[in-house]
Formats: C-alpha cells, structure tokens, sequence
C-alpha cells in the first residue's frame, strides 16, 4: 500500500508541474474541429432515422433565441447515427466577465485559476477547441473505468472497506459508521457523511465550495463526520468521487487518467481530451474532465450498446446494467434513481412510460439514452449561476420524442 503521506508528497510534485502548463480558453467555437474522430460517426438526414427535421430545427431555434439561456451544442444520435447536430456560439469572456474578478464560492482560486468558473480561460471550453467541461459528467465516465478495471482484475471488490486504504490515525472523526464504510457507498452516493450539495454553487455554505477551498480535498472528504449508516440514504457527494480516485491510484498503481486512456478512449477513437487536476495533482475524478460532444456522444451510445463499440466490448454488460440501474431512488416519488454515478429519470409519451438514463454535469452537460427509441441526445451548456433559464432532460426528451415521425 503506497502510504498516505509519501503519495501526497508525489502528488504535489505532479500537481505544481501540472500546474505551471498553460491552459488557453476564449469563446466557444461555432463547429467542431475536422479530425479522426469524424470518421467514427455516420451523418444523416433526420428523415432518414424517422425523425421530422421541422421539429428538430424548432428547437434549434428556441436555443439560438436563448430560450433555454447558454446551450453549447445539441446532438441526436439514432441508429447509431448522427441525425442532427448544432453549435451555438458564446462569448464567455464577455457574458461572465464581472463574475470572473469577484471572489466568490465560483472563483475558488484566483482569477486565472482552473476553478473559475467564470473565466473563459478555463470553462466551459478548453485552448479554443471543441473540447467542453463535462462537470460531474466526468463521475459516469470515471465509474465505467472502475467497471473495466474490476472485470480486469486490477481494482478490488466493490465491498472492500474504504478506510483499508488510509493509515490508522491518518483519518479524522473514524467510528464505527464510517470503519464500514465501502466502495460500493462511494459509488452509489450513499457515504453517509455529512456533507451539503444541494444548494446551489454559488452559495458559500454549499460543502463543495467549502473543500474547493481546503488543499487536499480527499482529505477534507474523509475527515467529515458521519451522520448516517453508509449504503442507507442517498446523497449527493462530489467528495466521494474524489475518493474513489485516490484509491484507483493505490489499488492499481496507474493513475486513472492514464487507465482512462489506454481502457476507454482507445477502443472508442477519442484521441483529444484534457482532464484538470486538484491542488495536490490527483486527476479530478468529480468534475475534471473535457471532451468534445461527439466523443460524448460516443459514450454514451457505449451505454446505449451495454458496453459494446463497433463490435468490441468495451465495458462489461453487467457493469452498464448496474450502473444504469437505480440503487437508489432520489425522489419521493421514484421518478429519479441513481445507480453506479449514473441517473435514471421516468417519463411519458404518447401514453407510455419508460426511463432514460443520464449523466448530469453543472452548467448543462446531458448525455441522455432512451434505449425504446434507439436514441441518444446531447447537451451541452454553461448555465451555472441560480434561477436562469435551462434546458432540462425532460423538456429536451420530450421535444425530441415529439420529433418521432408518426
């Protein structure tokens, strides 16, 4: 077991080197750039997957009058195919240039810092490209990773207690509740720590603005008291993730960035991606990552194919169906689940129900899969301050659904 303070000592080095390398990010581009990536994915005509292109340039239309406030692209996948796809410009820079020079729970280190949520520098895309911010849409790729390394042999059982991996003494506020806690909790949200998410980001008060403040953020994570028994409730935790890519660096001895690559990437032909780093340099396992809306879209059509790509198995058909499967449900009234860092999320049409099944990433990152329709949509956004208008899943399924030539 690499120990707790000697990986801190590595992890600082890697986080000052990372660091100093220079991140360039001004408006997001009107289309995405030419390159192999492209060839993965055949372009049709809406009519040709039986979808009414009138209805679909209606929503293009609301979002370029800014309906649904800062929609980045919109991307529908039928058949396997590229059915409709759109790009809508912002200038950042210009839109969040007061927020960008005032502190706050959003500009968590300095102006020109990767956790500034304000500064085109940064967010939502990255060095003027196609690549975007997932936000939490990173923890639904991260747990597909988790998936393959388990069916690889390279990470433990999900029942393996989480504090194996942390030195006695190193861990504040250790009891009973939290000695059982495993990995399984870390995955399913469901820790039982006490922690506050559900505010919005903007708040100070909101736990994660309190451990985007602190150095070593699995630290801050782990030292929280307990205020239930793990794998009994859920709630939402962006901490616990972190954790999680803490202990995929110990167990397996690779980072996870790189895991991600040689597993996940490569077999789906995603060659460009960037993926941010906290304070100490571990990979940002809750928010980090960014990738074009084409190579999300790839994902989550490897969700919608239960793991397989063009024929390979990627991740294994059990892990999807455990992650797409609620292990939790978040509403009252069941109409939410959250699986293995997945959502799953109930609806109607045409007098039916069914599920879709989800990532959520903050500021409008949605890829969404609706298996009875062959379908996947995607969405991208930098909403991120409270009470703004927002293109929900809901409204986006709906509208496309309506899309569906009778």
């Amino acid at each position: 077991m690499v120990t707790r303070s000697l990986q801190s000592g590595l992890l600082t080095i890697l986080g000052a080197l990372l660091l100093h390398s220079q991140w360039v990010c001004a408006q997001s581009p009107a289309a995405p750039a030419a390159g192999p990536e492209a060839s993965h994915w055949q372009s049709v005509a809406p009519g040709d997957v039986g979808l009414l292109t009138s209805h679909l340039d209606a929503i293009d239309s609301d979002i370029s009058n800014g309906r649904y406030g800062f929609v980045d692209s919109l991307m529908v996948i039928r058949g396997g195919k590229i059915a409709y796809e759109r790009y809508y410009p912002h200038d950042y820079s210009a839109i969040y240039a007061v927020e960008a020079r005032t502190p706050g729970p959003l500009v968590v280190t300095s102006p020109s810092g990767p956790y500034n949520y304000f500064n085109a520098f940064w967010h939502p895309y990255y060095k003027d490209t196609d690549l975007h911010s997932m936000q939490s849409v990173t923890k639904s790729i991260v747990s597909a990773v988790i998936g393959i390394a388990i069916e690889r042999g390279d990470f433990p059982d999900l029942d393996t207690p989480v504090l194996s991996f942390f030195e006695k003494g190193t861990v504040a506020a250790v009891d009973a509740q939290k000695r059982s806690m495993t990995l399984r909790d870390l995955l399913t949200m469901s820790a039982g720590w006490q922690w506050d998410e559900d505010v919005p980001y903007s708040d100070p008060s909101n736990t994660f603005a309190v451990m985007a403040k602190s150095r070593d953020w699995v630290q801050y994570t782990l030292d929280q008291p307990m205020v239930r028994a793990p794998g009994t409730a859920f709630k939402y935790n962006s901490g616990a993730t972190l954790v999680l890519g803490q202990i995929f660096l110990q167990a397996t001895g690779i980072d996870i960035e790189e895991y991600t690559v040689r597993h996940l990437f490569e077999p789906l032909g995603i060659e460009r991606y960037e993926w941010k780093r906290t304070p100490l340099g571990l990979a940002d396992t809750q928010e980090g990552l960014f990738l074009s809306t084409r190579d999300l879209a790839k994902i989550a059509w490897l969700f919608r194919e239960e793991g397989v790509w063009q024929g390979r198995p990627v991740v294994p058909a059990p892990w999807v169906r455990a992650s797409l499967a609620p292990s939790f449900e978040v509403n009252a009234d069941g109409s939410e689940g959250y699986g293995y860092k997945w959502w799953s999320q109930a609806y109607s049409h045409n007098g039916e129900d069914y599920v879709a099944y989800l990532g959520k990433g903050f500021g409008g990152q949605r890829p969404i899969i609706l298996p009875e329709f062959d379908m996947v949509i995607v969405l991208t956004g930098w909403n991120i301050l409270p009470d703004r208008p927002f293109f929900t899943a809901s409204e986006a399924i709906a509208r496309v659904l309506a899309a569906v030539a009778p």
